[in-house]
């Protein structure tokens, strides 16, 4: 590039979100005007309140806005009102979807109570009934949807895929002169399901607002391919994830991967992780990464930014990465409260630096920052708060001073002082 090209700022930029119809899920709008909301599940027995109430509570406190239970058989259908009032009288209102397979119709009949106190109905079309039931089944859940003022998520997903639907189109395809990849045929398979259940839901009476559609594969490519064609193809609402994206940093990056290009390309209205956890891991995790995931790509802020080096040669220790670890844990345990005793404060960026060579500069872009010494550096720790040098920390108590004056920061800038005058 010369001095004399002129440079696009749209490069910086994501394409513009695509505008779908909006659908309120217990007071939580997905699509329309909405930012991209941030939904998980829980892996409880639904049927044990106590577990159930404890992890959904867990999901909504990090930061989940909606969170899917699986309502499988009666013990758990008669679970759900229990659960949502427990989680009321702990004053969470988060919305709770109920998850069904095969005899959702039948427990949506059986259980009223269940089918009033859910925000949304998942439905997948292609195990909710088989061969001439099929239809008639789904047709049941809409209409208890609709008598339940519900909206319902229709979710297509490749490991349960309409078998009939799909030798119907490899049949047609194989007769082609040119015939498509197996591949093709699937993706085409999976997006006509989502349409056909979303038009046979409206035919039924359910409001086009009431309608959210996702399509799952849990390979990357197949993911994008599919939801950039059924985005071309409708304004219903979009719910993004990859099923089955794995464990640990397989998962996260295939998800990354997958909807942060979706993401950048104007598609999706709500996301999921879908981490298989740790034995004995913290499930909020997957919330964690979703909403880094958007905050990173600059949708949303959801949590202050801690920005900190990766350490090199010039690094004399692990100072730099404790403090840098000690801030972001207390961020994440504090979040909850602050939210509401600190409005704005997921917007703060904080720095922790090794050396001198990116330190200062990091630290001055920071609202708040420390540059730590390095190798043959003075010892001495400058502190920069909204671009200016305002101390400099000697001597062992140098991360608890910076901490301290972090929190102290916080409360002057987002919380009027309050601490100060009680």
């Amino acid at each position: 590039m010369t001095s004399a090209t002129p440079i696009d700022p749209v490069l910086a930029d994501p394409l513009p979100r695509r505008r779908t119809v909006g659908v309120n899920v217990g007071g939580v709008l997905v699509g329309g005007p909405a930012p991209v909301v941030v939904q998980s599940m829980t892996n409880t027995d639904t049927a044990d309140v106590d577990s159930t109430v404890a992890q959904v509570a867990q999901l909504a406190r990090a930061g989940s806005e909606i969170v899917r239970i699986t309502v499988d058989r009666p013990e758990s259908a008669a679970a759900v009102p229990r659960i949502r009032e427990r989680l009321d009288r702990l004053g969470l209102s988060v919305p709770l979807v109920g998850d069904f397979h095969y005899i959702g119709h039948k427990l949506l009949a059986d259980y009223p109570d269940c089918a009033a106190a859910l925000a949304k109905y998942r439905i997948n079309p292609g195990n909710v009934g088989f061969k001439d039931k099929k239809d008639r089944q789904f047709v049941d859940i809409i209409e208890m949807a609709i008598r339940h003022d519900k909206p319902v998520r229709i979710g297509v997903n490749w490991g349960s895929l309409d078998q009939e639907l799909l030798t119907r189109l490899m049949d047609e395809n194989s007769a082609l002169a040119q015939p498509l990849s197996a591949r093709a045929v699937m993706r085409e398979s999976i997006i006509q399901s989502a349409l056909h259940s979303a038009a046979l839901a409206e035919e039924t009476g359910l409001a086009r607002e009431k309608i959210i559609l996702s399509a799952k594969v849990s390979n990357v490519q197949d993911l994008i391919a599919v939801y950039r064609d059924l985005s071309r193809r409708t304004d219903h609402a979009i719910h993004l994830g990859l099923t089955e994206a794995g464990m640990g940093s397989k998962g996260i990056v295939a998800s990354s991967a997958a909807m942060g290009i979706l993401l950048q390309e104007g598609i999706g209205d709500t996301i999921r992780v879908s981490l298989t956890p740790e034995p004995g891991g913290d499930r909020t995790k997957e919330v964690q990464v979703a909403q880094e995931l958007l905050q990173t790509m600059g949708f949303r802020q959801f949590i202050p930014i801690v920005a900190a080096c990766p350490g090199c040669g010039r690094t004399t220790s692990t100072l730099f990465q404790e403090l840098a670890e000690t801030i972001q844990n207390d961020i994440r345990r504090n979040m909850p409260e602050w939210r509401e005793r600190y409005p704005g404060v997921e917007a703060l960026s904080v720095a922790v630096m090794g050396c001198i060579v990116n330190g200062p500069g990091e630290s001055k872009h920071a609202d708040i920052g420390i540059s730590l010494p390095g190798t043959a550096e003075v010892p001495s720790a400058p502190v920069y708060m909204d671009g200016v040098k305002v101390a400099t920390l000697r001597g062992a108590g140098i991360a608890q001073e910076f901490h301290e004056m972090v929190l102290a920061y916080i409360e002057r800038r987002f919380g009027g002082g309050r601490a100060a005058a009680e």
